[in-house]
């Protein structure tokens, strides 16, 4: 203890020890725990508003919960329609095979190929359809000619090269004067529209027997369309 002046200090306060502590190191200690206590206190205030998703990385904001539920729904999506894909082109190419076929038996303009729609296209068809055509009956004279051609005799052989000459030659005839026609009656019906190609589709039809032609015949024989 020391002695002086009424309300001095002790000795080991008032006086300098031998190993005085600074007081910017006491002041700059207890700033620093209050700066690392107001960090954890923001860093909890933090947390509690925006709790931390187990799958987010570290080191980066946490999405909210409905931006993460559209994130794994859009995922899944992805994968499944990157199976579903294949299978659902399948379908819809079968379902457009049976249109078509169902177009090209009952004649419905909607689903017809690119080829056959269109109302040029139709009245070639009608009118190919309503005439009797040599050139439809040239696969059953052809089995008949071959069959003349095998036999070995000498006349049937000559008949049949005969009946091939005779064959082409009507062929050749009937369908010049069915491609005039119908070009004729096209530049009358349809003025105004593009006839383009449809006395070479009309005549390639007449080729076609008439019970195998697609689409199927809309008018009887001698029908005039």
């Amino acid at each position: 203890m020391t002695t002086g002046v009424a309300g001095s200090f002790p000795t080991g306060l008032g006086s300098n020890p031998g190993h005085p502590l600074p007081l910017g190191f006491v002041f700059r200690s207890r700033a620093t725990k209050d700066e690392k206590a107001a960090v954890a206190d923001k860093a909890q205030l933090t947390d509690s508003k925006q709790p931390r998703d187990p799958q987010a990385p570290k080191g980066r904001p946490t999405p909210k919960r409905n931006e993460a539920q559209s994130q794994r729904r859009s995922v899944a999506n992805t994968s499944l329609t990157r199976k579903d894909a294949a299978k659902r082109q399948r379908e819809e190419r079968r379902s457009a095979l049976e249109r078509q076929r169902q177009a090209l038996a009952g004649g419905d303009e909607r689903y017809l190929p690119t080829r056959d729609k269109g109302p040029v296209r139709k009245f070639a068809r009608d009118t190919i359809d309503a005439r009797f055509n040599v050139a439809e009956f040239f696969l059953p004279m052809a089995v008949v000619i071959l069959v003349l051609s095998v036999v070995r005799v000498g006349a049937l052989q000559n008949i049949a090269l005969l009946l091939w000459l005779v064959v082409i030659v009507l062929i050749v005839l009937d369908s010049i004067l069915t491609g005039f026609r119908l070009r004729k009656r096209l530049a009358e019906r349809f003025p105004d529209q593009n006839r383009k190609g449809a006395v070479a589709y009309a005549l390639m039809r007449s080729l076609q027997m008439r019970r195998l032609r697609l689409p199927k015949p809309q008018v009887k024989r001698g029908e005039r369309p």
